[in-house]
């Protein structure tokens, strides 16, 4: 085995496309961070059906927008880990009910709204020129566009705002563990890919490929402003990728330091 390096930061986006919340700790399970993606806006109207979702690059403000959960001790983790996790090899836990998971939008002008409410959809959708036709979606697996878990390290995001020029806030990567590698070149965790590796005390993940990014790290999280060059730039010089994929293979609880060791 392998240090491959520790946990920066962990984080999780319970709304798709709204703003996310770092964590002090985090269970990871096979659907990914326990209450990540868990709602997204499904959207009737569109004609993309492989992706039938709003979002920040359609509508940017929705980066404004601030989900909470109702009750954030409910949503830290399964509600019987610690049973399942005594029976061996590691009974998978239930995740709790519609109620735990219950939710509220605070909007960028100060409302607070229930994350079904029609009058949350249709500020949504202001100042869009297409017809939309939002309804909740609400899953378990994280809602995320492929696979459950994002990782990027701290070396790769330095390693772009010198080539950009640009001081790069990571949450524009909305990854859900920020890594700070030992190699001290930025894409290090490209390495990773076809590997597997433990965070923290049992939990493995297998890093599957590389993150193709989108439209949405052009957009500045605290005002949803645009600036295309960043993405240009990330295309030109890594093919539009930044960061990696993981599948959850052992489920397990991490926290900010854990270690990083590659097991292969």
């Amino acid at each position: 085995m392998k240090l491959a390096g520790h946990v920066e930061s962990l984080w999780r986006y319970p709304v798709k496309s709204m703003r996310g919340e770092e964590l002090p700790e985090a269970f990871v399970g096979f659907p990914g961070i326990y209450g990540d993606r868990f709602y997204a806006f499904h959207d009737a109207a569109t004609t993309r059906k492989a992706f039938p979702y709003l979002n920040a690059p359609l509508q940017p403000q929705m980066l404004l927008y601030r989900p909470k959960y109702r009750h954030p001790e409910r949503v830290k983790k399964p509600i019987n880990l610690a049973e399942a996790e005594a029976l061996e090899p590691g009974v998978t836990p239930l995740y709790g009910s519609a109620a735990d998971f219950a939710l509220d939008v605070e909007t960028p002008s100060g409302q607070t709204f229930s994350i079904d409410d029609p009058l949350l959809f249709r500020q949504l959708t202001e100042g869009l020129r297409s017809r939309h036709e939002l309804s909740v979606l609400r899953s378990e697996r994280a809602l995320t566009d492929c696979r459950p878990v994002s990782l990027i390290s701290l070396q790769t995001l330095s390693t772009l705002t010198q080539e950009i020029g640009v001081a790069l806030d990571k949450r524009r990567f909305r990854s859900n563990i920020y890594l700070n590698l030992v190699n001290p070149i930025g894409f290090g965790e490209d390495e990773l890919v076809g590997k597997m590796v433990r965070i923290g005390a049992k939990t493995e993940v297998a890093v599957v490929g590389l993150d193709p990014r989108c439209k949405m790290i052009t957009l500045d999280p605290d005002t949803a402003e645009q600036n295309p060059e960043i993405m240009r730039q990330v295309a030109r010089l890594h093919d539009g990728n930044a960061g990696v994929y993981g599948a959850v293979v052992v489920e397990g609880t991490i926290r900010p330091g854990d270690e990083i060791v590659l097991l292969d």
